[in-house]
């Protein structure tokens, strides 16, 4: 029910005039993203949504249709009611009529032998006769096009049950989309809200993140740089007057817990200044 105002593509709209003409150079394929999650929620939203005013519509349309049969019912019993009247009216005429005609035939017969005036009247009413009984057929024709026409609205009248419980099944269907709808937004409220506070709480942490590791490269570098001039102070006073080259040139190191090194400052040695205490910096910040 979704498509139904969905126009077709231009191509096709202008009946055919580009078909002769050059064609355009086939579009490279493009991979479009996947669509986020909140906006696949709002187009299945609006094609409930436009579900929902199809059913609207229908619902509507079958409330005036049963306006409609009801109204036409009730023609037709009036128009039903009032043949019967014209009909028992004709009947009860015709009855006397005939009533009168067979008495006057009874009255002509006895008299026929009479005159021929007497005659003539005879014959006069013998068409008279013939009128009333082609009449009469008229109106059994008549009736008997009211009563199919009766039998047809009888017809009609029973389906109108039929269509009551078709509208209220609707309405539950209705409700029912209603309710869904109502529970998605609830749920993509709080999806919502909860992806809002994920959001701040990634941030803090990177930006705490960001902070310990410029702290830790400024600590690194301090510790670097202490390590490279203490390693330069003790080879300058171990080789102080000592030409032994297996003499022990760093008296010290030991002491303070440094790792004598023989030449140039390794950069990835263990300085003896005692281990980083991330936990205790942590909790002095």
């Amino acid at each position: 029910m979704a498509g139904r105002s969905r126009l077709p593509p231009p191509q096709f709209a202008r009946g055919g005039a580009d078909l002769d003409g050059p064609h355009p150079p086939p579009r490279p394929h493009l991979r479009h993203p996947p669509l986020p999650p909140h906006v696949m929620l709002e187009e299945r939203m609006a094609v409930q949504f436009d579900d929902v005013q199809a059913l609207l519509s229908d619902n509507q349309r079958l409330a005036a249709t049963h306006v409609a049969l009801k109204q036409e019912v009730q023609m037709a019993q009036y128009e039903l009611r009032r043949a019967s009247i014209v009909f028992d009216a004709s009947r009860s005429d015709a009855d006397l009529r005939l009533r009168e005609v067979y008495e006057k035939m009874m009255k002509l017969e006895s008299e026929l032998g009479a005159t021929d005036a007497m005659r003539a009247e005879l014959m006069h009413v013998r068409n008279d006769i013939q009128g009333l009984t082609s009449d009469r057929q008229d109106l059994l024709g008549q009736v008997q096009a009211l009563t199919q026409d009766l039998t047809r609205a009888s017809t009609d009248a029973r389906q109108v049950p039929a269509i009551k419980a078709e509208i209220e099944t609707l309405k539950k269907e209705i409700q029912q989309v209603r309710e869904g709808i109502e529970q998605e937004k609830k749920g993509y409220a709080e999806n919502y809200e909860q992806g809002q506070v994920m959001e701040k709480n990634l941030i803090s942490m990177a930006r705490e993140i960001e902070k310990l590791r410029a702290e830790i490269a400024n600590a690194e570098k301090r510790a670097r740089a202490a390590a490279a001039a203490g390693t330069q102070a003790a080879g300058f006073v171990g080789n102080y007057g000592n030409p032994d080259p297996n003499f022990m040139a760093y008296p010290y190191a030991a002491v303070y817990g440094m790792n004598p090194v023989a030449g140039v400052a390794d950069p990835n040695v263990q300085y003896g200044l005692g281990g980083y205490d991330m936990q205790g910096y942590q909790g002095r910040r």
